[in-house]
């Protein structure tokens, strides 16, 4: 790595001097780290080019970004996800994959029968981890995960018939990981050729959310690489690179033009500039974790969770910010993550949080105990309580005057444009499911990880932290463009005051 910036400077140095490092990353993390091995190290600071930012619904996204992409590989497919379900998004998958095999094997015709060689096989690897309730209750406790056999590709993950895949020289795997009682493998990523990288926030899935995805090249591919090895197929040798001809992939292009392609209101890419060098990046793991560490009476106090390089990022970030901190994450039902935003406003910071307040409300009652809109409201009910502590006590925090050095607290709540219809040829999103934190106009963080207790304590999630002002102030200016007009204010201290 040529540069790092300071704060993944600093932040490498803390990880390879976390004193728990060496017993949590050995044991019964998946994937496991030591990062004071400076090869550990190297796998997550890195460096990359960001090619483009989409945000848009989850079947937009892959029609118009991620299936395209997948066509036009020519030596491999990596595509890792956490929900897998019957939708518009599988469907136009199922029709891409078949697509690519008929068109395939035309090209296998073609060469032998013009006495060249057959065009080089094509290894696509399909990783999922939640597909029911049944199938989670009865998945197999063992970090070999299970290997769906080609007669089950079509009945039970409605992707194509493995004769037609065959046919086009397609090696097609999937493989399902989860282990209980909520550890599920939720990044969500797609690696073509080794070359390009895609980190989408969307699942193979029915539900029309507001969702993004980033892609990118450079060094920080292999860092996504050696996460995917790590956790997916160990015997894999991330670091050896493809050699892609530009002649095969062009014939693969023409592909495009049969894609299904599905829009939404709410679709856009996001214009970034032109980057003289490669960036500072991050790429953050946050391994499962059995132990949910529940402490269910009132009298305790919450425990610490895991120290895993994404929360420990994460919350450096909200413990160094001084100017802004904006949150975009679909639940907020961390009480660390709530009890770091409100420290910030007290030293002064503004805090924007964009929020649902009536999403996987089950989902959260079964992982946290607890709700995005209860939390909501203590987090409101404590900033009152802290100002007021303040008004009282004006040397209190370190505050010059009463609530003088108080930075603003936002709480926005998504909600879509206009009324979802049936059948309508457009998805309008009724849910915000992106996570995006934004710190000091400067710091970007995407991915898979929400602020909500299973994030932070159970499950498997990945970060991709870029240290960039102007990539930082692009992103965020596409996504505040499709918000607009689909926020509601939930609480403002600005406003108040």
């Amino acid at each position: 790595m040529s540069r790092q910036s300071s704060f993944v400077r600093d932040f490498v140095t803390q990880l390879e001097t976390e004193p728990q490092t060496a017993a949590q990353w050995q044991n019964s993390d998946l994937p496991s780290y030591n990062f004071r091995d400076a090869t550990n190290v190297g796998l997550v600071a890195s460096e990359s080019t960001p090619q483009s930012f989409h945000v848009g619904t989850g079947a937009s996204i892959f029609t118009n970004v991620l299936i395209p992409a997948i066509t036009s590989a020519t030596h491999e497919v990596i595509f890792v996800t956490c929900f897998w379900a019957q939708s518009k998004t599988l469907s136009a998958l199922h029709n891409a994959l078949a697509n690519l095999a008929a068109h395939r094997r035309q090209l296998i015709r073609s060469a032998r029968a013009n006495g060249r060689p057959d065009i080089s096989p094509l290894k696509v690897r399909i990783c999922l981890s939640s597909r029911s309730v049944f199938q989670k209750l009865f998945h197999p406790q063992s970090r070999n995960g299970y290997l769906y056999p080609p007669l089950s590709w079509a009945k039970q993950l409605g992707l194509p018939e493995p004769k037609l895949l065959e046919a086009g020289a397609i090696e097609l795997r999937v493989k399902s990981l989860f282990f209980l009682p909520f550890s599920v493998m939720h990044p969500k990523f797609v690696i073509i050729d080794r070359q390009r990288a895609f980190v989408p926030s969307c699942n193979v899935s029915w539900e029309s959310w507001l969702e993004g995805c980033m892609e990118f090249t450079g060094e920080a591919v292999t860092s996504l690489l050696s996460f995917y090895t790590l956790t997916w197929e160990r015997s894999l040798d991330f670091r050896k690179p493809l050699t892609v001809q530009g002649s095969q992939r062009e014939a693969f292009n023409t592909l495009e033009a049969s894609l299904t392609l599905i829009s939404s209101p709410a679709h856009q890419r996001v214009t970034l500039p032109a980057f003289a060098a490669p960036l500072p990046t991050l790429i953050l793991p946050s391994s499962h974790h059995w132990n949910p560490k529940f402490r269910p009476f009132p009298w305790q106090k919450p425990s610490s969770p895991p120290r895993t390089p994404l929360n420990i990022a994460l919350l450096e970030l909200f413990d160094e910010a001084r100017r802004t901190i904006y949150v975009q994450t679909p639940n907020l039902t961390c009480e660390t993550v709530i009890a770091a935003l409100l420290d910030a406003v007290q030293r002064g910071v503004e805090v924007t949080i964009v929020t649902n307040q009536n999403m996987m409300v089950l989902e959260q009652l079964v992982t946290a105990g607890t709700t995005t809109k209860w939390c909501i409201q203590s987090l409101v009910r404590r900033f009152h309580r802290l100002g007021a502590i303040l008004t009282r006590h004006p040397d209190a925090g370190g505050l010059e005057a009463g609530r003088a050095g108080f930075g603003r607290l936002r709480i926005m709540g998504f909600h879509p444009l206009s009324k979802p219809r049936a059948g309508a040829e457009e998805e309008e999103p009724v849910h915000s499911h992106l996570k995006l934190t934004i710190v000091d106009e400067k710091l970007t963080v995407l991915g898979s990880g929400n602020m909500d207790r299973a994030s932070w304590y159970t499950s498997q999630e990945l970060g991709i932290l870029i240290d960039d002002a102007g990539f930082a102030q692009h992103v965020k200016r596409g996504v505040e463009v499709v918000v607009d007009g689909r926020l509601d204010i939930v609480f403002d201290s600005g406003a108040a005051q």
